[in-house]
């Protein structure tokens, strides 16, 4: 069992007080969007010595010397000798771009393409970091906003219905006309891509318009409206305030999950969350960022399927201890609650992995011997100390392989 000391990421849309405050520390004015916790590169997670600073060593190279004993001969068969999955803790204070991730078979290719044109694997203008997937799945810690996925075409038109500027009345006419996905393609690709985008001022005609009736409490949906006003706010003229028009708004409360399978278009709007995904940084933006934007290579991922948003409910498997399961093999989330009145509690799980603080102080207990986990604070468990237990007062996540 290894401390970890997790990789910041101070992306410009990151929240100046809602990792500080997770960890316990003061906040330094700057946003802090991600703590990272894996063994994917563009991120690297150390170890933490004996004197409780960070050392030399990183997750990845403490994998890499010994696959088979730290990841279990079934997750090398499966994933190759690297961690399968990256676990994060996430902050948006403002809205994420409007993204998309590859599938397996796409990053495998778009990755080798760059790589045959000698694309630098840290070029800003780079869209494959990596061959791998990105599926992902966010647990709320707080009250958590996002759109997800295309809602079905005729409840996108009411969405739009009367409104009465020019980009509204377009959106809605195409997809009145045409109330399938080969409609919802067309309004979306011709609202992101160079030749067809709407200019500034139609989308801020849009965005007052959508401000103007929520302001009246006039509007159809109030999650929708007040989430392009929010995108508004931080990106105003930007196309893809007009896109996420068409997707689902997501709430999720505390303990509520959301999984985003790849060719999902999304964003995240605002709150604090705990993220899993396949261990990748593979994201294909088309808007709402000050990042690289690379439409043909977004759209080329997307799937215009309309279907409600993925939320898993949770599975208890003891009375301490619930899973999030996702369809897919690379991850999964277990959370722990314990009290001390409940002693020693065996948490579920199988393979490498990560055990991270929510709340309380609790003792995390393996054949390698202890450590006490409070808020924030994270380790890594080998596969080949196969059995884990908790106690004390407070709650866990884990993340393992299935």
């Amino acid at each position: 069992m290894e401390r970890l000391a997790g990789a910041r990421q101070r992306y410009d849309w990151g929240s100046t007080t809602a990792v500080f405050d997770f960890l316990g520390q003061e906040p330094d004015g700057q946003p802090w969007a991600e703590l990272w916790l894996g063994a994917h590169p563009n991120g690297p997670t150390h170890l933490v010595d004996a004197s409780g600073d960070a050392s030399p060593t990183t997750l990845e190279q403490l994998v890499a010397a010994e696959p088979q004993r730290l990841l279990g001969a079934d997750v090398v068969r499966r994933f190759g000798p690297q961690l399968p999955y990256l676990l994060k803790v996430i902050a948006p204070g403002q809205v994420l771009s409007l993204q998309v991730h590859p599938s397996l078979e796409q990053a495998a290719e778009g990755y080798a393409l760059e790589n045959e044109a000698g694309i630098a694997p840290s070029h800003p203008l780079r869209n494959y970091k990596d061959p791998n997937h990105k599926p992902e799945m966010v647990l709320a810690l707080e009250h958590f906003e996002a759109v997800a996925g295309f809602r079905a075409p005729r409840r996108a038109a009411e969405v739009l219905a009367g409104l009465e500027s020019r980009l509204a009345r377009r959106m809605r006419r195409s997809l009145v006309l045409n109330p399938t996905r080969f409609g919802i393609r067309q309004v979306f690709s011709d609202l992101v891509s160079v030749g067809s985008r709407p200019t500034s001022q139609e989308v801020d005609d849009l965005a007052a318009e959508l401000a103007g009736r929520l302001g009246r409490g006039e509007s159809p949906s109030r999650r929708v409206d007040a989430n392009a006003v929010a995108m508004a706010r931080t990106f105003p003229g930007d196309p893809g305030i007009a896109a996420a028009l068409l997707l689902n708004p997501v709430t999720l409360r505390p303990g509520e999950a959301l999984f985003v399978p790849a060719g999902s278009v999304h964003a995240y709007v605002s709150g604090l969350g705990v993220e899993i995904m396949a261990s990748s940084d593979n994201v294909l933006r088309a808007g709402l960022t000050t990042k690289h934007v690379d439409v043909p290579a977004m759209l080329a991922c997307v799937d215009y399927v309309a279907a409600p948003p993925v939320r898993p409910a949770p599975e208890y498997l003891s009375h301490a201890t619930r899973a999030y399961y996702a369809p897919v093999d690379d991850f999964e989330l277990l959370v722990t609650d314990v009290v001390r009145a409940d002693g020693r509690v065996q948490v579920p799980g199988r393979g490498p992995r990560i055990v991270l603080g929510l709340a309380g102080s609790v003792t995390v207990t393996t054949p390698s011997g202890q450590e006490v986990l409070a808020r924030g604070q994270a380790v890594f468990v080998g596969a080949d100390e196969r059995t884990l237990a908790v106690e004390g007062q407070g709650t866990v996540v884990q993340a393992d392989v299935p």
